[in-house]
């Protein structure tokens, strides 16, 4: 079909240029309608906008497109008539291509200015340019003049060279984590679709979708753009990733009175049909959705937080030392030139002045944990490269160190904590059982031929479910994931569904719906006039419909009573067990029966039992061990599902979540109560079924007002508030859509529960590598500038016992290398036997302060000791020569003993005394330390002028190193000190303001319903004991007196576990007020019962 004639406009040529993306407001436009009134009928879906444009037809004659032969695949029409050499040009100026627009993406240059913007760097940055400044200054016209080697420069460009390389590590990791996430992102949307271009049809990338497209869609596609539905059959579409609506829905035209919407992200359940695209890219439903979340901003984590707070703190100690040291110095040089005979010149003095200034700017730079910035991004960089091997994608790097800190884990079922593959596990067909999957092939031989004939019929005829590539390559079953299930059934027992659906056409069906919960297929019977009605669905409503049953021998009886009890016992047994259970029926009709039948309302009546299945999805290996692992981690793991209560329950007490005493509840129950109320349950909420995805906020929102650290997951699109609110938010990276992976921090890459515990480790691993090369730090840093106002105070000349460059291969070589060396320890399994750390703790604990300024005394003791009393020591002659070796030699006692107190804060907690722990597997600290040893003497034996060091002998070497030794065994002494934090204020490690401790912990829940359980029976059985003693002729019998009087005096309890009770008179306290549990469980209960709609138990 022609296109109609394009609209001029004047004949002029000029046109108001266009966003890529968005629409054009140009009346030059070729089109007969504006993107923006197009995208103003899909959200919300207003059927009225749609009829007001004309209907389907008109959008179609609108977009210059007949449906029947759809767009042109060379479509070159202009808006003045004229033909452009890129296809469909003007259509994408006008509505936007279908890709989301790429300069959100953030340049490497952003990343850079992002990481520099750091108050430690920057107070860096401007200590690096003071002592430039004064370094070259001192080296051109100071004391330093006529050195034959200028070094004054070196300790500035040393420390500007550090931010730098903080700067471009941190900017470097988050480009590559980028890059990732869009390599990721491109292969998902990696695939094609089916068009109808010049009359065929034809696969084209999604990329390469326009507005006016006939696309053609079929069960199993995800559909890619917005659209209006024109034809099909039977279209069923599940749009709850978009919607968050979970009940699937039919689509057709305004005249039929169904949905005529087709939304970007839904799933084609079932039905063939096409549909007119008319919103692409960021102008369609999830283009909009993915381009708010792109502004969300991530906010600073815990230990961002404290690590700022302690920078600041620890400038200002450096500060005040550093002044201190510069008014101490100068008084002492005045007072010195004061009492000399003659007063010097004033340029010996100015000289004197500067290196006093150069003094003080080094104890800055010393005390100014340059370091800390770089192990913690060595540590993160690091642990997100080890969690990609561990299926953690991590997006957000500060998400890895906040999950160290997590106390609770919310997590889906579907896909996470189980397969995401039903399998018919269980069945009673013709009054035969097979009781597990193993059974499958031999319980279906037994069955008589007609019988296995029939049941195959059944299973291939009835499902829309088909056989084909999974969104990663792999054959499965695509589809309802209940009919996949009875597919795969069919195939173990030898089924092929594809040649018996092609030997029987259905002549009519009757989808699913969650209304009416079956499915019903007619089709031709193998005698001539006759059809057969094949039914599935929910087995009691299935049941109901039946009046006759198949026996063990494949014949027809008559379905009594008896019969049909036995067969709603299987259906219990099966719901209990954790089965979805799916009952199978049948039943012959003729052709005048089936002219009667309705066009809605499938002929269910009289029909035939066949049997009942059960389906479970399993839970995945080693899903239980990894619950027992975050409740001896403290974290405290709740299932959130959309599945019914019955299912939620019995999953959750295979995967371990659910334990005596714990509380399920349902999303409606948990809606209709209070925030009190919610705030009373949470402590023992361990389940919630049936929920949605606002279920998932409120549970967020009232898990942070108890200072709690939340981790959550989800999979689709309406997911993505709750990824967002939480501290941590996983996504799946198989089941998940785009727009939930752009809300989360970290990605599932295998959707697997054990992954999260995996991230658990590395976490806490992160927290406590900063911990130790922290506890590292200030001791060198406290040492350091002691050392260096004491000397200087108290010697002849001003002289510091370790010089500026001395200092500054201490404090940046030593420190780079410690936070290697300290940072890059893998996780242990202990990181999962202590609680996590409270959100508001302090950084450092009493045991680290205890060790920091332990071993600081010490080290500035030793030091002192060797300065003043070196010489007789070792031997040396009081000569210039004796004292530049003994300088030398406390300088590299120094050394050695940072390199053994580094091993001292391999371990920080008080339990652990052991400090060579697994040191064999740490490979990247060996080497750190063999590599800090060659350096040092390098430097000492080749360093000279500029580190003013001189070579020394075997035996000052073994001297230097025993000293450094040292460090060790005071370490050990200094462990086994008492604690007395409570003395000066501190927090312990075990104190219960550095760990947090759940209220209720589930063993205290299995106690108490222990306790309660024997507490009832013991009343029980000595009520019976009682009233037997007291029991006469013509009373009421006395075991129904001793029930009534029991239940009527126990204490009431909220039905919302039939497995477990709550003790009361207990008081639970919530964030903004106390909380009484009994008053509170009163009110839960009554909450519950009104939403059930009946009394209370």
């Amino acid at each position: 079909m022609a296109p109609p004639p394009p609209a001029t406009g004047g004949g002029s040529n000029e046109r108001t240029p266009l966003l890529p993306s968005g629409g054009s407001q140009s009346g030059n436009s070729p089109f007969g309608v504006t993107p923006q009134r197009l995208t103003h009928m899909l959200d919300p879906k207003d059927p009225d906008s749609l009829r007001e444009l004309g209907g389907p037809e008109a959008i179609c004659k609108a977009l210059m497109v007949d449906p029947k032969v759809g767009l042109k695949q060379r479509e070159q029409i202009g808006s003045d008539g004229s033909y452009h050499s890129e296809p469909f040009q003007v259509r994408r100026e006008v509505f936007g291509r279908n890709t989301l627009p790429e300069s959100q993406s953030v340049t490497f240059l952003q990343l850079l200015s992002a990481a520099y913007n750091d108050r430690t760097l920057i107070m860096l940055t401007i200590a690096s340019a003071v002592s430039l400044a004064v370094g070259i200054y001192d080296d051109t016209w100071g004391s330093h003049k006529d050195d034959a080697v200028k070094v004054g420069w070196v300790e500035g460009a040393a420390i500007f060279l550090a931010v730098l390389v903080v700067c471009f590590t941190n900017a470097i990791n988050d480009y590559q984590k980028e890059k990732q996430f869009q390599k990721l992102n491109a292969k998902k949307e990696d695939r094609t679709v089916k068009v109808r271009r010049d009359g065929n049809e034809v696969e084209i990338g999604v990329q390469e979708v326009n507005v006016g497209d006939i696309l053609l869609i079929e069960p199993g596609d995800i559909v890619p753009v917005d659209g209006v539905y024109l034809t099909g059959h039977n279209m069923t579409c599940d749009e709850s990733s978009a919607t968050g609506e979970s009940d699937a829905i039919k689509k057709g035209t305004l005249d039929e009175d169904r949905d005529p919407f087709i939304l970007s992200g839904a799933k084609v359940l079932e039905g063939v049909g096409s549909m007119v695209v008319v919103a692409v890219g960021s102008q369609s439903f999830y283009g909009k959705i993915m381009m708010a979340m792109r502004q969300g901003e991530s906010s600073e984590t815990p230990l961002q937080r404290k690590l700022d707070v302690l920078a600041e703190q620890i400038a200002k100690y450096g500060m005040s030392a550093a002044i201190l040291l510069l008014i101490t110095l100068t008084i002492k040089y005045l007072v010195s030139c004061a009492l000399a005979p003659e007063f010097p010149p004033y340029s010996i003095m100015f000289s004197h002045f500067v290196s006093i200034v150069i003094e003080a700017i080094t104890v800055v730079v010393v005390a100014v944990p340059e370091g800390l910035p770089m192990a913690v991004t060595i540590a993160l960089a690091y642990a997100t490269t080890k969690m990609l091997k561990d299926g953690n994608l991590v997006r957000q790097l500060a998400a890895c160190e906040t999950m160290g800190g997590a106390t609770v884990v919310c997590t889906d079922k579907t896909g996470t904590l189980t397969q995401n593959k039903m399998t018919v596990v269980r069945g009673f067909i013709a009054e035969r059982e097979m009781r597990s999957r193993s059974d499958v092939q031999s319980f279906f031989e037994q069955l008589p031929k007609d019988l296995q004939k029939l049941l195959m019929q059944t299973i291939a005829i009835n499902s829309t479910a088909f056989e084909g590539p999974d969104e990663r390559g792999h054959i499965d079953f695509i589809g309802s994931k209940s009919e996949c299930a009875l597919l795969g059934f069919g195939k173990v027992c030898g089924l092929d569904y594809r040649s018996t659906r092609a030997d029987h056409k259905p002549v009519r069906v009757y989808p699913f719906s969650s209304e009416k919960k079956t499915m019903t297929t007619i089709v031709p019977a193998e005698s001539e006039g006759t059809f057969r009605i094949h039914a599935k669905g929910a087995s009691e409503i299935i049941l109901r419909s039946c009046t006759k049953y198949l026996d063990r021998d494949g014949q027809v009886q008559e379905l009594d009573e008896t019969q049909r009890n036995e067969f709603l016992r299987y259906i219990s047994t099966f719901a209990n067990n954790a089965l979805r259970t799916f009952a199978l029926a049948y039943k012959n009709i003729d052709s005048s029966e089936l002219d009667c039948c309705s066009d809605d309302e499938a002929p269910l009546s009289d029909l035939i039992w066949i049997g009942v299945v059960g389906i479970q999805d399993p839970l995945r290996p080693g899903v239980r061990q990894a619950v027992e692992d975050c409740h001896h981690a403290g974290v405290i793991v709740r299932m959130i599902t959309g599945d019914n209560i019955e299912t939620a329950r019995a999953i959750a007490r295979d995967a371990g979540i659910l334990t005596k005493g714990g509380q399920a509840v349902t999303g409606p129950q948990w809606r209709a109560m209070s925030p009190e109320e919610q705030h009373a349950l949470l402590p023992r909420l361990q389940v919630m079924a049936r929920s949605s995805p606002m279920d998932k906020q409120i549970m967020v929102q009232r898990l942070q007002e108890r200072n709690e650290v939340v981790a959550m997951t989800g999979d689709g699109t309406n997911d993505s508030p709750a990824l967002k609110l939480a501290d941590v938010g996983f996504s799946m990276g198989i089941a998940g859509t785009e727009v939930a992976k752009e809300a989360s921090d970290i990605i599932l890459m295998d959707d697997d529960f054990k992954s999260i515990v995996k991230a658990l480790r590395w976490g806490r691993a992160v927290n406590d590598s900063v911990r130790k090369f922290l506890q590292f730090q200030l001791t060198v840093n406290i040492t350091a500038v002691l050392l260096t106002f004491i000397s200087s105070v108290f010697s002849s000349d001003g002289q510091s016992a370790l010089t500026a460059v001395q200092l500054l291969w201490v404090n940046m070589i030593m420190d780079t290398l410690a936070a290697l060396a300290l940072a890059t320890e893998g996780p242990t399994d202990a990181l999962l036997h202590r609680p996590p750390q409270q959100r508001n703790s302090a950084l450092i604990t009493f045991e680290m302060w205890r060790m920091i300024i332990g071993q600081a005394m010490f080290q500035v003791v030793i030091n002192l000791l060797l300065l003043n009393h070196g010489l007789e020591i070792f031997h040396l002659p009081a000569t210039s020569s004796g004292m530049a070796v003994l300088r030398t030699m406390v300088f590299n006692s120094f050394v050695f003993l940072q390199v053994f107190n580094q091993i001292n804060c391999r371990r920080i907690q008080p339990h652990e005394f052991n400090v060579f722990a697994n040191i064999h597997r740490d490979s990247g600290f060996i080497l750190v330390q063999i590599f800090i040893v060659i350096a040092q003497w390098v430097l000492v034996t080749y360093g000279g002028i500029a580190f003013s060091t001189v070579p020394l002998t075997s035996s000052q070497w073994a001297g230097t190193l025993f000293i450094g030794m040292l460090s060790l065994p005071v370490g050990l002494l200094i462990r086994f000190l008492p604690d007395l934090s409570a003395c000066f204020g501190l927090e312990s490690a075990n104190s219960p303001a550095q760990q947090h401790l759940p209220e209720v912990s589930t063993a205290r829940m299995r106690m108490e319903a222990s306790v309660r359980d024997v507490h009832h029976a013991v009343r029980f059985f000595s009520a019976i004991r009682s009233s037997q003693l007291s029991s006469k002729p013509g009373q009421q019998p006395a075991i129904d007196r001793i029930n009534s009087n029991f239940l009527n005096e126990s204490e009431p309890t909220v039905p919302l576990n039939r497995a477990s009770t709550m003790p009361s008179g207990e008081t639970t306290a919530a964030p903004t007020a106390a909380v009484s549990t009994s008053s509170s469980w009163t009110r839960v209960k009554k909450a519950v019962d009104k939403t059930n709609g009946k009394s209370s138990v």
